[in-house]
């Protein structure tokens, strides 16, 4: 079955929830706008809730036979993560990534929508809401950050010239070995700042696909390289795994060789 992909319709859609159920939240939400799910760290905000309702809402109109996986109806049932696997189109939704940044009045954090089907990812979209900066995919028609390609630099040929995200053993594994670790919150973000080659590398163990679907898609159609420690590809079907992104294949590999050696993989950060 081909797919249509309405990129431009997409983002619109994005823009518009953010505007109405997001931004007038930032820096406004009460003490009873704010739950905790799996810890004190792990939070909910209505902006959430509502922008995922506004999102499911709206997106499957776009795709005849389309369903939805967002990440708070999954805390609530997580049975829906099964559809990523069958046969109908999939959006994965992520209302606000970075929601303990957003929930703190840090504006690091963004909102991710992708286009799954049939376990793989067909389209990927970022918004920054705040900086209003946008970063979209289509599988195999390239990645685009606020309309201008992206080309992520593939020439770094040594770990200290790169900079990254990376936590837990593996930021130890990788400290001192690399020019900079940093910790920004947010996937979402991350991935932005990696097609924008601000950041180089980031190496992850939750696989949530509602984290990483649309951002792996921007970076690999922007000429960066990924994939988990273990050989395997990544794939949004995928629930956990070292997964790991730098700018070119020698580079992943070297990078890769030091997460093997320190026994990161299989591990959880």
């Amino acid at each position: 079955m081909a797919i249509h992909v309405p990129i431009d319709t997409v983002a619109t859609i994005m823009r518009e929830v953010a505007d109405a159920e997001v931004l007038p939240r930032f820096r406004n939400l009460s003490e009873s706008d704010i739950r905790t799910k799996t810890s004190a760290q792990d939070v909910v905000t209505l902006a959430d809730l509502e922008a995922e309702t506004a999102l499911a809402r709206r997106l499957p109109d776009l795709v005849p036979g389309s369903v939805v996986v967002g990440e708070e109806a999954t805390y609530a049932d997580p049975g829906e993560l099964d559809r990523l696997a069958e046969d109908a189109p999939v959006w994965v939704l992520d209302p606000v990534d970075g929601t303990g940044n957003f929930s703190k009045g840090h504006p690091a954090f963004a909102m991710i929508v992708a286009l799954v089907h049939r376990g793989e990812t067909l389209a990927g979209w970022i918004l920054d809401p705040v900086g209003g900066h946008l970063a979209a995919a289509e599988r195999g028609a390239g990645s685009r950050l606020d309309g201008v390609p992206v080309r992520i630099d593939t020439e770094p040929t040594r770990l200290r010239e790169l900079r990254g995200c990376a936590f837990g053993p593996r930021g130890k594994a990788l400290r001192g070995r690399v020019g900079k670790l940093l910790h920004i919150g947010s996937a979402a973000q991350v991935y932005l700042e990696l097609a924008r080659n601000r950041l180089q590398f980031g190496a992850y163990s939750r696989l949530m696909p509602w984290d990483h679907a649309a951002g792996i898609l921007i970076h690999a159609e922007g000429g960066g390289h990924h994939g988990l420690l273990d050989g395997r590809p990544y794939a949004p079907t995928l629930r956990a795994g070292d997964l790991l992104l730098a700018p070119n294949r020698d580079l992943w590999a070297e990078m890769a060789d030091l997460l093997k050696g320190t026994g990161v993989a299989g591990t959880l950060s």
